[in-house]
C-alpha cells in the first residue's frame, strides 16, 4: 500500500500529509541532504490556501506568512490600472497568503516529520531510477553527492515531485533538454523599507517586457514591511542564460540602469531595489506540457508535471492542488496505476492551460496592453481600457486556473475529512 514519493519540496511534501489524513502509508526521497530555506516569496492562492486550512495548517501560514488583500497594477508610469481585493476582502473563505518559498518548505517539512514521523521522510536520497513490478514499484536509491548506492524500496506507486530537472521526467522524455526560456530575466530581492498601499497589497508595474512587481512578507517595526520585489526584463533572443539557480547572485549594474526613474508616489522603486539585502538572479523558465504523465504505477507531479513562469502566482498552488487531487484518487480507488491515470485525467488539462496562459502573461496582460494602446501614458485608464476588460481579464484568469470565488466557495472539499 506504500506510496513512494520523489522530492520533499512544496507539493511532495503536502502530498505526504494528505496521504498521512487520508489514513495511507507514505515515504519521502529527498535528494539534498540539508534542506534549507532557500527562495524568495511566493503568494499563495485562496484555493491552495483551502488545501492547507483542511490539512490544519491554517495557523502556521499566519506564523510564516502576511494575508493578501489586495492586488494592484500600475502603468510604466506609476498611474493606477486596476486594483482589486483580494482573500478574505475579494470574499473567499479562504485568505490568500504572501510568503517565503522557503519558509513554506520547511513548515510542511516540520508538520509532515511531526505527523509521519522521521523515518517517513528521508533526505540526502535521491531516486534515480524506478520500474514496474508485479507488486507495483520499485526505486533505485543514490546519495549523489558520493555515487553510493542505498539500496531500493518498494511500493505500490511511485510518484515523481522531483522539481523542474526531474530526473524522472527526463528519463521518460530524454530528448526534451532544458527548461524553456521565453526572454525574460528576473532579478529578485527582499528589502526592508516603507509599507506601500497600506501593506497588504501586491503591486505590478510595467509591462511584460519590464515589470517590476513587489509584496510585503512580513511587517518591519510599526511602519515598515520586508518587501519581497522581482525585477523583469526582456533580454535579446541570443543572450546566453545560466540554468536557474536559488542561490545565484544578481548585478544590480544588469537591470537597476532600466528603474532608475520608476519613483512613484506610492513608492520609490530605485531605493527598494538598491537597499536589498540580497539580490537573486533567474531566468523565467518553464516547460512545455506533456501528451502523458502516468506510465503505469507511475506519475509526475507539480514542477515535474508542469513547470510554469511565475505569473498569476500558480506555481506552488497548482503543485498543492496535485497532491489532494492524487490523494482522493488514491482513497478512492486503492493505490495503483487506475488512480494516477485519474489524476491525470483531471490535472494534465487544466495544468497545460495555465502553463500557455502564463506565457501570454497571464492576468498581467492588463499591463501590456495599456502599455501598447498608449506608450506615452494617459489621464484616465477608462480611456485605453474600459473597465468590463480590465474586470474580464482578472475573472477570466481565474476560472481558468480554478479560484474564482463563487465556485471556489462552492464546492464540495477535494479530500473529503
Amino acid at each position: 500500500m506504500t506510496v513512494l514519493v520523489a522530492g520533499a519540496g512544496i507539493g511532495g511534501l503536502t502530498l505526504a500529509l494528505s496521504l498521512h489524513q487520508a489514513g495511507i502509508p507514505v515515504r519521502v526521497f529527498e535528494a539534498v541532504r540539508e534542506l534549507k530555506p532557500l527562495g524568495v516569496g511566493i503568494n499563495l492562492q485562496p484555493h491552495a490556501v483551502r488545501e492547507l486550512t483542511e490539512l490544519g495548517l491554517l495557523d502556521r501560514l499566519d506564523a510564516i506568512g502576511l494575508r493578501t488583500e489586495e492586488v494592484a497594477y500600475f502603468s510604466t508610469g506609476g498611474r493606477p490600472i486596476w486594483r482589486e481585493p483580494r482573500g478574505l476582502d475579494a470574499g473567499y473563505n479562504w485568505p490568500q497568503f504572501s510568503i517565503h518559498r522557503g519558509h513554506l518548505q520547511i513548515m510542511l517539512l516540520e508538520a509532515a516529520r511531526e505527523r509521519l514521523g522521521d523515518g517517513a521522510i528521508r533526505s540526502g536520497v535521491a531516486v534515480e531510477a524506478w520500474r514496474e513490478t508485479a507488486e507495483g514499484a520499485e526505486i533505485d536509491l543514490m546519495d549523489r553527492e558520493t555515487g553510493a548506492s542505498l539500496g531500493n524500496e518498494k511500493g505500490a506507486v511511485f510518484i515523481a515531485a522531483d522539481g523542474i530537472h526531474s530526473k524522472a521526467r527526463a528519463a521518460l522524455y530524454p530528448d526534451e533538454g532544458p527548461p524553456v526560456w521565453g526572454g525574460i530575466m528576473m532579478w529578485r530581492g527582499t528589502t526592508r523599507g516603507p509599507r506601500f498601499l497600506g501593506g497588504r497589497s501586491m503591486a505590478m508595474a510595467g509591462c511584460k517586457a519590464r515589470k517590476f512587481v513587489c509584496y510585503p512578507l512580513a511587517d518591519d517595526g510599526d511602519d515598515g514591511s520586508l518587501i519581497n520585489w522581482i525585477a523583469d526584463l526582456a533580454l535579446p533572443p541570443e543572450t546566453l542564460w545560466n540554468r536557474e539557480d536559488w542561490n545565484r547572485p544578481g548585478r544590480l549594474e544588469d537591470f537597476l540602469p532600466r528603474f532608475t526613474d520608476w519613483t512613484f508616489d506610492w513608492l520609490d522603486v530605485p531605493w527598494v531595489i538598491r537597499n536589498a539585502e540580497r539580490v537573486f538572479e533567474y531566468p523565467m523558465v518553464d516547460r512545455d506540457p506533456l501528451p502523458r504523465w502516468t506510465f503505469g504505477p507511475m506519475t509526475l507531479l507539480g514542477d515535474a508535471a508542469h513547470a510554469m513562469y511565475p505569473i498569476g502566482s500558480n506555481g506552488a498552488s497548482q503543485a498543492i492542488l496535485d497532491a489532494r487531487v492524487l490523494t482522493r484518487e488514491i482513497l478512492a480507488r486503492g493505490p495503483g496505476a487506475e488512480a494516477l491515470q485519474a489524476y491525470e485525467e483531471e490535472r494534465r488539462p487544466a495544468t497545460a492551460k495555465i502553463v500557455l496562459a502564463n506565457r501570454g502573461d497571464g492576468p498581467d496582460k492588463v499591463l501590456d496592453i495599456v502599455e501598447q494602446r498608449a506608450p506615452q501614458g494617459f489621464d484616465k485608464v477608462e480611456e485605453v481600457l474600459s473597465r468590463e476588460e480590465l474586470k474580464e481579464t482578472a475573472a477570466a484568469y481565474k476560472r481558468l486556473a480554478g479560484f474564482d470565488v463563487e465556485s471556489l466557495n462552492a464546492r464540495a472539499s477535494i479530500v473529503a475529512a
